[in-house]
């Protein structure tokens, strides 16, 4: 009879201590465990744990998608100047330009003159990243997209240049291919507004 009331004893002990020990268990937080015992709900946690306790970013430190976009008082701005309209409402935005260079020029000395004009850009204190995509052709993407009109205009001064393209406009360095380019879209235009015309016409036929 002892021995059974010891060993009663000893299975009661054992019991109390594992209901003791699961109680702890659910108590324990999140915040007590080592981090390499964490789980990826626990490692959400602490990020937003950390999150709460940062300050609010600057706007121009935040992402380019999460800026807020300035305000622009358009009764203020100077309609008939396409440069600084387009200075104001690309403020704080990436802008890409295309740039091609002549023709006539070699691979060789295409590629140099590119990297040229970009550290010339860069001494003058406009940031731009350079991506070629062509042998005489590379993409500059501007992060401060109002540094671009500058660029384009900096562009348009050098003899080795063909044209860039803008925001869907292409300027040539040459005011006669420019020209061209100019009678050949408004001759485009004109077409599409005759076959409108017609069909226009037929429908009410």
């Amino acid at each position: 009879m002892r021995n059974e009331i010891i060993i009663y004893s000893i299975l009661l002990l054992i019991y109390v201590n594992a209901i003791d020990d699961r109680k702890s268990n659910k108590k324990k937080s999140w915040r007590d465990k080592d981090i390499r015992d964490m789980n990826d709900a626990d490692l959400e946690l602490l990020l937003d744990q950390w999150e709460e306790n940062d300050e609010p970013l600057e706007p121009d430190e935040l992402p380019e998608h999460l800026r807020p976009s300035p305000k622009i008082d358009l009764s203020k701005l100077d309609m008939s100047n396409p440069d600084n309209v387009l200075k104001v409402t690309k403020k704080g935005k990436s802008v890409m330009m295309f740039v091609d260079t002549n023709e006539d020029l070699s691979v060789e000395k295409a590629e140099t003159i590119m990297k040229i004009w970009q550290t010339s850009l860069q001494n003058n204190h406009i940031i731009a990243e350079r991506y070629p995509i062509d042998q005489k052709r590379s993409v500059f993407l501007f992060h401060e997209g109002s540094q671009a009109v500058d660029a384009k205009n900096f562009f348009l001064e050098q003899p080795e240049l063909s044209h860039v393209t803008l925001e869907g406009q292409t300027y040539f360095r040459d005011p006669k291919k420019q020209n061209e380019r100019m009678a050949k879209l408004n001759k485009q235009a004109s077409k599409r507004n005759i076959k409108k015309d017609n069909s226009n016409k037929q429908e009410e036929l």
